[in-house]
């Protein structure tokens, strides 16, 4: 395994609010309006947040309107997989009211 992402992965993970990201993805894609509510942090925040999970490899993106929707990425590395297996996965609200997703 390359060692520099292997630092990136585990800097990534080191942090309680990115933890309760990836217990929500164990479930399947979200969208950031929903980690806003789940963290109680503002979006700006949350997309530091999802940021730095994305730039570890570790989930990414796609855009649904003005959202974006996040997901764990499908291979994930041996050091990543064994990290995830440990984590409870954690249900994520739902949008309501005025936000559509």
């Amino acid at each position: 395994m390359d060692y520099s992402l292997m630092e990136k992965q585990l800097k990534a993970v080191a942090d309680l609010n990115r933890i309760k990201l990836l217990a929500c993805l164990k479930n399947g894609e979200v969208c950031v309006c929903d980690f806003v509510d789940i963290l109680g942090i503002s979006q700006p925040a949350v997309s530091q947040q999802l940021r730095k999970l994305k730039e570890a490899g570790i989930i990414t993106e796609r855009k649904v309107g003005t959202w974006k929707h996040y997901r764990l990425v499908e291979e994930q590395t041996p050091l990543m997989r064994g990290i995830l297996e440990t984590i409870e996965p954690m249900s994520p609200c739902c949008c309501t009211g005025e936000k559509k997703c």
